[in-house]
């Protein structure tokens, strides 16, 4: 069940909703936004989720492998 809230925001923070989120999609997108930081999540299953997630789990790799280069790197 979904429930309205009334929020204020600044002019230009509304005008850049519109723009970029869309007309439509601005009450998903702050959901989307604000429920991990409300909520209490079961953890294991989002990772089990994002680990099905091929696109991201390759992303996470390789950013993986580029940055332990820099640790490498580093003086101690």
């Amino acid at each position: 069940m979904h429930k309205k809230l009334t929020i204020t925001i600044d002019e230009k923070v509304h005008q850049g909703l519109h723009e970029v989120v869309g007309r439509g999609h601005i009450s998903r997108f702050i959901e989307d936004l604000v429920r991990p930081h409300v909520l209490c999540l079961d953890l294991d299953a989002a990772y089990a989720q994002m680990a099905h997630d091929e696109e991201r789990e390759s992303e996470a790799l390789e950013w993986a492998e580029v940055t332990i280069g820099d640790v490498a790197d580093e003086t101690r």
